[in-house]
């Protein structure tokens, strides 16, 4: 079989000069940032970033809200020959001391009350510089770097995603994965100039940070925002005339159970999901609030971007479906020899192409995990994510998500991992040991339960809670946390923690 070619892409810096020079590309309160201020600001920033971090190829990461100077870091580190490492806002110190010093972040951009949170944790060779700086230096007139000339496989971004196991892991992701998966989004949800999307998701997901680079390759404007209630999204809508909304489940449940002027919802045209499935009743919701917007139903994993989306047309005959692979994918359910499943039998979920990542940042041992040579029945050959997860392909090519073989935690469209949590209760100093796992809930997708064991059988309720609140950011936060003397543990002398999640699930369910 002939392998398909690549797609060719540009550097993602160049994204800047996709839309007309002044046409609106960024909405920040009554601000407008038309895209010829967009590729001066990001050449400026891009000069003040080189001339901070030391030199090309050195990584910068960012830790804050959604500022101007946030939405414009992945494009200006691009034009320095920087890796940006975003950071998610609602982490805490521990978490973002890990990923700075695992990333080797020369150089982090934060607020200074973040600054403080982070305190002496922050590792040493880390420059530290205020975001007020940076965003003078956007506004400062003077000149900036031109745009880059970089390769479509030199390394753009490093995405922090947590594993089932152990910490957050990076993700490596070059000029053309950030390219193509922009190109990919706006064509299959044919975001034109006239569009202006709601950015409500964090921008240090792959799901966030696409809003911004696919709307800025369609040429259409971008309005970040950071919310608190489902009240906060409403009036953004109506303020920006919003026709792309971006969310996750639990998000959905709140937009549907608040209050919608029937102008403001019919602003909406189109609404994407990912970051766990919806389910019918939601769907149907969501069509009664929003009678004007196409669904779109998204699968995806921060190793491959995004894998599959379902048409619209589709959403009512096939609600629980994955449907298939967007463009510049290709997805394959194959047997454990790889070989590729028949129609309806279950196989694992396999992503080649050009949107697959370059690997986990010196992380040789679990990249060798994931990061496999592609099934012999691959269109493009050389390297696949094999996700773990098991799927269904039907005799019309829609796919059906069955499960998912590692133990993460999808809480609230945040993937968490449970040992994360484990080691910061331990950490504590009042338990020997703990154990997490998610149980479903209905607005969370999966609520926490914590397991814990207290030194000398002691059970210091408060105590834990309260280090737990200091330390976790809120989406890692237990729902329900639980003492025992003693905790069943494996022929190997391990926690059995199959059986302890077992025995939780059955107590509960016998005290119903």
């Amino acid at each position: 079989m002939t392998k398909a070619e690549n797609p060719s892409s540009r550097p993602i810096d160049h994204l800047a000069l996709r839309g007309a020079a002044d046409a609106a590309a960024l909405l920040i309160g009554d601000r407008v940032t038309s895209f010829a201020d967009l590729d001066a600001g990001v050449g400026r920033l891009a000069s003040w970033l080189l001339d901070q971090a030391g030199g090309p190829g050195e990584r910068v990461a960012s830790w804050s809200a959604k500022t101007r100077a946030a939405c414009l870091m992945p494009l200006a580190a691009a034009r320095a020959g920087l890796i940006h490492v975003p950071v998610n806002p609602l982490l805490k110190g521990p978490q973002v001391a890990h990923i700075l010093g695992d990333s080797g972040a020369k150089l982090l951009i934060t607020n200074g009350a973040r600054a403080d949170m982070l305190g002496d944790a922050r590792p040493e060779d880390c420059a530290l510089q205020d975001l007020k700086i940076a965003e003078e230096v956007i506004d400062s007139g003077g000149g900036g770097l031109p745009l880059s000339m970089a390769e479509p496989g030199d390394l753009a971004a490093i995405l922090y995603t947590s594993g089932s196991t152990g910490r957050p892991k990076g993700v490596m992701l070059s000029h053309a994965n950030l390219w193509l998966g922009a190109e990919s989004v706006a064509s299959y949800l044919k975001i034109i100039p006239e569009d202006r999307v709601l950015g409500v998701l964090p921008l240090s997901f792959d799901y966030g940070q696409n809003q911004l680079l696919s709307s800025w390759y369609a040429g259409a404007a971008l309005a970040p925002l950071d919310y608190l209630t489902a009240r906060d999204v409403v009036k953004a809508v109506g303020r920006h005339k919003a026709t792309t909304l971006a969310g996750v489940p639990p998000l959905w449940v709140q937009l549907v159970e608040a209050e919608w002027p029937a102008d403001t919802a019919a602003h909406l045209k189109r609404l994407t999901n990912s970051g766990g499935a919806l389910t019918p009743s939601l769907i149907d919701a969501m069509r009664r609030t929003f009678p004007k917007a196409d669904i779109y139903p998204m699968y995806g994993l921060t190793e491959a971007f995004r894998s599959t989306y379902l048409d619209p047309a589709l959403v009512a005959d096939h609600p629980t479906s994955m449907g298939r692979a967007i463009p510049h994918a290709e997805i394959l359910v194959c047997r454990p020899d790889g070989s590729i499943t028949a129609d309806d039998e279950p196989g694992e979920l396999v992503h080649t192409g050009p949107l697959v990542a370059q690997g986990y940042w010196r992380d040789k041992e679990r990249t060798v995990q994931r990061f496999k040579p592609a099934p012999a029945a691959s269109r493009y050959g050389g390297t696949a994510v094999w996700s773990g997860d098991t799927v269904r392909r039907d005799a019309s090519g829609l796919l059906t998500f069955v499960g998912r073989d590692d133990a993460m935690i999808k809480t609230a469209g945040n993937r968490v991992s449970p040992t994360e949590v484990e080691d910061v209760a331990v950490a504590s100093g009042l338990i020997y040991e703990a154990v997490a796992f998610g149980v479903p809930d209905p607005r969370l997708g999966a609520a926490i339960v914590l397991i814990v064991r207290g030194r000398g059988g002691a059970a210091d309720e408060e105590g834990l809670a309260v280090y737990l609140r200091q330390n976790l950011p809120n989406f890692m936060q237990p729902q329900t946390v639980e003492w025992r003397d003693e905790l069943p543990r494996n022929p190997n002398g391990k926690l059995d923690r199959v059986a302890i999640a077992a025995g939780w699930t059955q107590e509960h369910d016998d005290a119903q």
